[in-house]
């Protein structure tokens, strides 16, 4: 179990990914857009396997922080799935690249087209949450804040990597 972020300014701090998930229009697409500019960083200073290493970490840290900070973050904004929250964009998308990477080592030879490919793939399966990514987003609470976008990002990484490959 995931134990809760107590305090809320942290909890929003944290889900809006520092203020990203105020940006308009489309929050998710920006907060996406700032974890491939990270990677792509990441990518010109990481030898591969740091790269898998450090996107591997980047999705699970993303994931259970939060889920952790997920509930504060319902109640402060007042719907199950707000908007603002956009952590659960960088776990995903941070998984689509990794799977990507691990599954097609090709990719990084094309470092553009595959981060291009993997984002482009990411925004459209987190927006139309085709089954069954639409089955985790009914997940209680944070779970499925989270959930489904690492749906999302597990359909987008296997995608890339075939397309790469």
């Amino acid at each position: 179990m995931v134990k809760s972020i107590p305090g809320r300014r942290f909890a929003v701090l944290v889900t809006t990914v520092a203020g990203i998930g105020y940006l308009r229009p489309a929050s998710g697409t920006w907060a996406s857009v700032a974890t491939l500019i990270l990677a792509a960083l990441m990518w010109l200073l990481l030898t591969p396997a740091g790269l898998l290493l450090a996107l591997s970490a980047l999705t699970v840290l993303a994931t259970f922080v939060g889920l952790a900070a997920a509930p504060a973050a319902i109640r402060q904004f007042g719907r199950g799935d707000p908007s603002q929250v956009v952590i659960d964009e960088v776990a995903g998308q941070a998984l689509a690249l990794t799977l990507a990477l691990a599954l097609a080592p090709t990719a990084l030879g094309a470092p553009a087209l595959t981060g291009f490919l993997a984002l482009a793939l990411f925004r459209v399966f987190d927006i139309a949450k085709p089954w069954p990514i639409s089955l985790l987003e009914r997940l209680p609470a944070g779970w499925g804040i989270m959930f489904d976008d690492l749906g999302a990002g597990l359909c987008s990484g296997l995608l890339t990597a075939a397309a790469v490959h």
